[in-house]
């Protein structure tokens, strides 16, 4: 790991964190726009869906074996550091994070969670009109329609969440004066005296991973004929 020193900044987010970033909020926006009449288009809908599904698979991979920063063992902390590290920040504690911050981890981890179990349950879900999701037919029509409930009301918790990320970026931009939007645009911040930037894996694994999710969830859906 290097020092960044180049006008005061270092890189801290890879191209791989920050596209799967913002292709995961144009695709849950499209699966949006696509579903609730205002561009209605339920092919492109499904479509939405299962590359949501594919950019979460790519993503847990990337977890597992990227960047420094985009690791799950870097910012996973779990529930009690992240109420520490509120409890701190409401002190006037604040403590600035190479990456996400515990509290942000967790955020990632439900947006995550979220995201693939919508996605999934969309693979089983219908409209009761003309299309269905393409492994409806491996159920019954009743366990489809149930999935297809569950699939709608996870929707509505995908927002809320979604919405209380967005408030905490703007909370942390307005009050803590601390821009966490421009480095996932742009993937570097003001140095932080004392800390190095992190590793970073070369993006053609990255490319090789996502060609992988793509093969996973293309055979997942072909399960339904």
């Amino acid at each position: 790991m290097t020092t960044s020193t180049t006008g005061g900044r270092m890189r801290i987010w890879d191209s791989p964190v920050r596209l799967f970033h913002w292709a995961l909020v144009a695709l849950i926006l499209l699966a949006y726009l696509t579903a609730e009449g205002v561009v209605f288009d339920m092919d492109v809908h499904v479509l939405a869906g299962e590359g949501v599904l594919t950019l979460i698979v790519f993503r847990f991979f990337w977890g597992l074996v990227g960047s420094d920063t985009a690791r799950f063992s870097q910012f996973v902390k779990g529930p009690g550091a992240a109420i520490a590290y509120l409890k701190a920040a409401r002190a006037g504690k604040h403590q600035a994070y190479l990456g996400h911050n515990p509290a942000g981890g967790l955020m990632v981890l439900l947006l995550m969670a979220l995201a693939a179990a919508q996605a999934v349950t969309g693979l089983f879900s219908n409209d009761d009109v003309l299309t269905e999701g393409p492994l409806a037919s491996l159920v019954s029509s009743s366990t489809s329609g149930t999935i297809t409930e569950i699939h709608e009301f996870l929707f509505n918790l995908l927002m809320a969440a979604i919405l209380l990320h967005i408030a905490a970026a703007f909370f942390y931009l307005i009050v803590k004066k601390d821009n966490l939007i421009r480095p996932m645009v742009l993937g570097v911040r003001p140095a932080i005296p004392g800390v190095t930037e992190p590793k970073f894996v070369n993006p053609l694994i990255a490319a090789a991973l996502l060609a992988v999710a793509v093969g996973i969830v293309y055979g997942i859906v072909s399960l339904g004929g």
